[in-house]
């Protein structure tokens, strides 16, 4: 037991022997409402006051002290101004782990960044923290955001399914314990980085429940969540961190009873940059009164003032805290012995990253989000995978191929192996040489590609992750938090040009955080890849797909745009205007949901279940029986898609086609399978705005299947009666 424990333990002793009723919050065969009720009650007011910073400790009362971590794509310890502290599993970006499709890789992910986290916590090295701020639950509406890199993508059914899956894992599957809490981010529709503080997101309550709101939504009833951060912006007006949408729709209607928090600073910017309040003590009162229950930002002074104007009172202290300490029962830090709660991770533990089953799971997360966007024949084969026998020497081309590089969020990874790395260690013991330049700076990399067999160009942004300045994002194609993108353009795209000039056999290695107009390149190269950054097995995880030790199985989670000018309007948050697959009008570059494999698959035939549903019959479910055929001899993976459509509908807004459903599967070579694909009746509802509430439309309902958006071979129908 580590010296923290046994204070814990002493100090847990001592008051279970002096403090009268402090047993009522320590039983845990009484009610949580009791125990909870029981706790505010023996709180002073410095201490409620105290409680509503990130920590859920009450020193005295022997309640440890537990905060927050960042746990995007892995577990960061420290935060963005401490983040490179301790060792962790880091995992591609979120953005890449969306592009995977695969609800099983991301609930294991979960899993295993809260096993590190619960590690953490019997530690005495770093803060003792259960609350992980992640998934984000951010819809990526249009790619110049520049926080894309964080989201799982543009839409909200998938999002939401990846939302529910990453807090699964997460928070585990006892009863009455979770693993750790989810803290979900940002709630709602900050996807503008430019004026963030200030502007106001517009958009009707329709499209509040149907697209913004929905993963969100999922990941509390679904997945179970009971904690998310509150947005920097305002929603039709009213700034999130004192929305009134908190006591009318996501507390009685969601049942969401545990943690709202403020984004960083977001109290003060209700006086400095919203000028919703005219001083810092009535902004403190305004978010207390709201619910929310954590503050982040220098808090105390203002609220202190608040309580002592009158502005505020205890009541509403109690009434906001009653979440933080409904999370902090659920994590087992009100029990009277935490080392007997069933999450508990000993001390003597070994460190899970330093376990073959984390490093593994990193390079499976790495090679499943690659995406194969163009593979053309050469020579009468796909150029990919690689045919080593015919290959002498390779050259890398790309002024980050040696490195790994963290974004904002990313953490400390115990090691990381770059593509430069992964290719040497892969390629030279088959006496395949591997040359290597940043750039064609003196012409040097047209001279190395035209001496070389094949040529890898790795091309895309910089996720500036390590620069202290919020502001610092000199390329206006880059973009990260606080600053958006300018441009869709790939600035390397001239020396593309030049290198596939003096050798055809090009491979573009679009490592990015987000989509490019690739419009010449998709034009004139033979194979293009994308993925993300930061995972600590990038380089394997692509060498594995370049040579076919991993088919490619990844899908875009976003429309790529063939041009900027394609996009709306960006503070134009109404979707229907032309925004995500759903509504665009336009050719994208590459659609919703695309991505090939090294074997082809043939969509043979679908067959529905049911050919009729009554329309109050929201909790039945339709079962399209799908039949996938691999017409190659290499296994692969492929992700069946079911999207529907709704013909008869006289209501505009509907889209043209959502998507409804989708499925992973693994296909024998040169085998069939018939796949049963799951469409839940209550998500062909659409939101009604007179009766507010979710609807069953009646009419004829088209499912359109295939393998993406725009690939949709076959359909069967259903009428909702």
């Amino acid at each position: 037991m580590t010296k923290s424990l046994l204070l814990l333990s002493a100090a847990l002793f001592f008051l279970n022997t002096e403090i009268k009723g402090l047993e009522v919050f320590q039983d845990t065969t009484r009610s949580d409402s009791d125990r909870i009720e029981n706790l505010l009650g023996l709180l002073t007011l410095e201490e409620k006051i105290n409680l509503f910073s990130t920590n859920l400790g009450v020193p005295r009362l022997g309640i440890p002290d537990c905060g927050h971590f960042e746990g995007l794509h892995g577990l960061q310890i420290g935060g963005p101004a401490n983040k490179y502290s301790q060792p962790t599993t880091i995992h591609p970006q979120a953005y890449g782990l969306g592009e995977t499709w695969d609800l099983d890789l991301i609930e294991r992910i979960g899993n295993l960044t809260a096993e590190e986290m619960r590690w953490y916590f019997s530690q005495d090295s770093v803060p003792h923290n259960l609350v992980m701020r992640a998934p984000n639950a951010d819809l990526a509406r249009d790619p110049r955001w520049g926080r894309t890199e964080e989201s799982f993508g543009e839409d909200p059914f998938l999002t939401g399914e990846m939302t529910v899956a990453k807090v699964k894992g997460m928070q585990g599957y006892d009863p009455r314990y979770w693993k750790v809490a989810s803290l979900m981010k940002h709630f709602l529709a900050n996807s503008n980085e430019f004026g963030r503080d200030s502007t106001s997101s517009n958009f009707s309550e329709r499209l509040f429940h149907e697209y913004y709101s929905y993963p969100f939504m999922k990941g509390i009833t679904e997945g179970g969540s009971r904690a998310f951060m509150a947005a920097y912006n305002r929603w039709n007006g009213i700034p999130m961190a004192v929305h009134p949408v908190y006591d009318e729709v996501v507390r009685p209607d969601w049942d969401m009873d545990g943690i709202i928090c403020t984004d960083g600073g977001a109290m003060g910017m209700l006086f400095t940059a919203h000028h919703y309040v005219d001083s810092l003590p009535a902004a403190a009162a305004e978010v207390v009164k709201a619910g929310l229950g954590q503050f982040l930002d220098n808090y105390k002074e203002p609220l202190t003032k608040a309580i002592e104007s009158g502005l505020v009172t205890e009541t509403d202290l109690d009434k906001a805290l009653k979440g933080n300490l409904k999370v902090a029962l659920k994590l087992g830090l009100l029990d009277p012995d935490i080392t007997k709660t069933p999450y508990y991770v000993s001390p003597d533990s070994p460190a899970p990253w330093e376990q073959d089953y984390a490093k593994a799971l990193a390079r499976e997360a790495t090679a499943k989000s690659v995406v194969l966007l163009k593979n053309d024949t050469v020579n009468g084969n796909p150029l990919l995978p690689l045919k080593l026998a015919d290959i002498k020497k390779i050259a890398l081309i790309g002024e980050h191929v040696n490195e790994v590089i963290q974004d904002w969020y990313g953490g400390n990874p115990a090691y990381s192996v770059t593509i430069l790395e992964a290719f040497r260690d892969t390629f030279e013991p088959m006496g395949i040489e591997v040359v290597s330049v940043p750039d064609n700076r003196m012409s040097e990399a047209e001279r190395i590609a035209k001496d070389s067999d094949i040529v890898f160009i790795v091309a895309g942004n910089h996720p500036y992750g390590t620069k202290p300045d919020w502001f610092f994002c000199p390329v206006p194609s880059d973009g990260r938090e606080a600053v958006d993108r300018r441009s869709l353009n790939l600035p390397n795209e001239d020396m593309i040009k030049q290198i596939y000039k003096s050798n055809p056999n090009t491979v573009l290695v679009l490592q990015s955080s987000f989509p490019y107009t690739i419009n010449w390149s998709d034009e004139n190269l033979p194979a293009i890849l994308h993925f993300t950054h930061s995972s600590q097995e990038t380089g394997n995880g692509l060498v594995d797909v370049i040579t076919g030790k991993v088919n490619p199985s990844g899908h875009l989670t976003q429309t790529w745009v063939k041009d900027i000018t394609d996009l709306p309007d960006m503070m134009d948050y109404d979707i229907t205007n032309g925004r995500t697959y759903m509504y665009f009008e336009g050719n994208p570059l590459y659609p919703f949901g695309y991505g090939l494999s090294y074997s082809d698959f043939g969509y043979e035939s679908a067959v529905i279940d049911k050919n009729s549903v009554k329309v109050d019959n929201l909790d039945e479910s339709l079962c399209i029986n799908v039949t996938l055929a691999n017409n190659s001899d290499i296994e692969g993976d492929e992700v069946i898609q079911v999207y529907a459509s709704y013909p008869e509908s006289l209501d505009s807004l509907r889209p043209k086609k959502q998507l409804r459903a989708f499925k992973k599967v693994k296909v024998p070579a040169g085998e069939k399978i018939t796949v049963p694909v799951e469409v839940k009746v209550k998500d062909l509802t659409k939101w009604d705005e007179t009766s507010h509430q979710w609807v069953l439309e009646k009419g004829k309902v088209d499912f359109h299947i295939g393998r993406s958006s725009a690939d949709l071979p076959l359909m069967v129908s259903t009428n909702i009666k």
